[in-house]
């Protein structure tokens, strides 16, 4: 039985989960070309500060994945 405390964070998680799903914008590409177009099309779509907003979102991504690598590299050296 999980505490108060616990099952607040998961609602709160759901609910980031949930307000995530609704930001999502898919398209399914019938071939290279038109991913290409549907992503510039996509992009240009956007102000500039929403691309450069995913852009700094993209890179803290990546720093939260090499941090974690280069833990499990330090973890498995030893």
């Amino acid at each position: 039985m999980k505490n108060a405390l616990e099952q607040e964070k998961e609602e709160a998680r759901q609910q980031r989960a949930k307000e995530r799903r609704s930001r999502i914008v898919t398209h399914r590409a019938s071939n290279f070309d038109d991913a290409e177009q549907w992503d510039l099309d996509y992009w240009q779509s956007k102000t500039p500060q929403e691309r450069l907003s995913a852009l700094v979102d993209i890179r803290n991504d990546i720093e939260k994945v090499e941090r974690a690598r280069r833990a499990h590299e330090r973890q498995h050296r030893s």
